[in-house]
């Protein structure tokens, strides 16, 4: 025991003599507080190390040492140089992206905040004078079937009568229901009708022979067979907007060709064929054999068709051309009956060897549309 105390009083005298001749280098850290720390072996006579340390600066000076970054760049002779600053290019873009970033961060505030504030997109009255200017009246519920692709009006109202149509869960069997499908829930045999009807469209065809003007699905050669391209590829040209169902306004008979207007419009459709229209119809017909003034005159006195006597409007022989060998009629109608050209050719002693329509009032067939399919569409909203 005595050899150990002896021992640790050894180590004591040693560890202060060393801290004795220890001395600071800085002089201006010899003049702030010191903390005192006892030690924790000191015998029962305590001893004390004058052990100081500096506390740590709450506001540290910033380095006066600048960094250098080096830039590699490439002059005007293609030669690689080294230099300390960023290129003017690069700093210019970093100041545009700068600017952009700050102007979109703005705008989206601005927005968030007309967004928090619920502010309106159009004031009340911006939307009655829309509503009541603009917006679609409620239309009968056979008609809104028959616009949006569902079938034909006379199907639609058989739909309706047979019970197939919902008007906001309840079955409607009236045809004459009007209904606004933006706002009104409409089922046909348990599918909902779009709210966003498909749009009006317009189509001029050079009907080429041999085809008929009826939408049936069952006619292998009827006209509308000819937009079939046109009709799957819709989808894709018009994303999100229904496909329409188009029919003829009018028709023209198997071995006749020319104009005819195809569209999904009806009220432009019975504008345009009803006889209240009075418009006139363009026809030239390809003549077998000579034609003489007396057939001209027969032709402008007209024939009798269903029990009406029909005249043209005017009857004029075009002037031959060196391509086409048989001499040619132009003929003007505005009753538009059936087979009534032909009918009137007939009465005069003539045989039509061909039969083409030219114009519909206002509507010229053009002279780049081809035999099979170059439609021009125009859609309305």
């Amino acid at each position: 025991m005595a050899a150990a105390g002896a021992t640790a009083a050894a180590a004591v005298a040693a560890a202060s003599l060393a801290f004795s001749s220890f001395h600071l280098s800085k002089p201006s850290l010899a003049r702030r507080h010191f903390r005192t720390i006892r030690s924790s072996i000191s015998p029962p006579s305590t001893t004390e190390f004058n052990i100081s340390f500096a506390p740590k600066s709450k506001n540290p000076k910033p380095q006066s040492e600048t960094l250098l970054i080096p830039w590699i760049i490439r002059d005007a002779n293609g030669n690689l140089k080294l230099q300390s600053t960023p290129p003017a290019k690069y700093l210019e873009d970093m100041a545009k992206a700068k600017a952009l970033t700050a102007k979109k961060k703005k705008k989206k505030e601005e927005s968030a905040a007309r967004a928090a504030a619920g502010e309106p997109k159009h004031s009340k009255a911006a939307r009655r004078f829309y509503n009541e200017n603009f917006r679609d009246p409620p239309q009968r519920l056979s008609k809104v079937l028959a616009a949006a692709g569902v079938a034909s009006r006379r199907s639609s109202e058989e739909l309706i009568f047979e019970g197939r149509v919902t008007v906001n869960g309840s079955v409607c069997n009236t045809p004459q229901t009007r209904v606004d499908p933006a706002r009104d829930m409409i089922y046909v045999n348990g599918n909902r009708l779009p709210k966003k009807l498909p749009p009006k469209v317009y189509l001029a065809l050079n009907k080429p022979k041999g085809y008929i003007c009826s939408s049936g699905e069952k006619e292998s050669k009827s006209v509308l067979f000819l937009f079939d391209d046109y009709l799957k590829n819709w989808n894709k040209q018009n994303p999100g907007v229904p496909k329409p169902r188009i029919f003829t306004v009018g028709r023209l008979d198997v071995a006749t060709t020319g104009l005819i207007i195809v569209t999904n419009d009806g009220d432009f459709a019975q504008k345009l064929s009803h006889p209240s229209s009075n418009l006139s119809k363009e026809y030239i017909a390809t003549i077998d054999g000579v034609v003489n003034k007396s057939h001209l005159i027969a032709i402008s006195e007209g024939t009798v068709i269903d029990g009406i006597h029909c005249t043209p409007d005017s009857v004029e022989l075009l002037p031959p051309q060196p391509a086409i060998l048989k001499p040619r009629l132009r003929i003007v109608v505005h009753e538009g009956r059936n087979h009534e050209v032909r009918e009137l050719v007939k009465n005069a002693g003539l045989q039509i060897h061909a039969l083409k329509r030219v114009r519909i009032g206002g509507f010229r067939l053009p002279s780049d549309l081809g035999n099979i399919l170059k439609a021009k569409s125009k859609r309305t909203r």
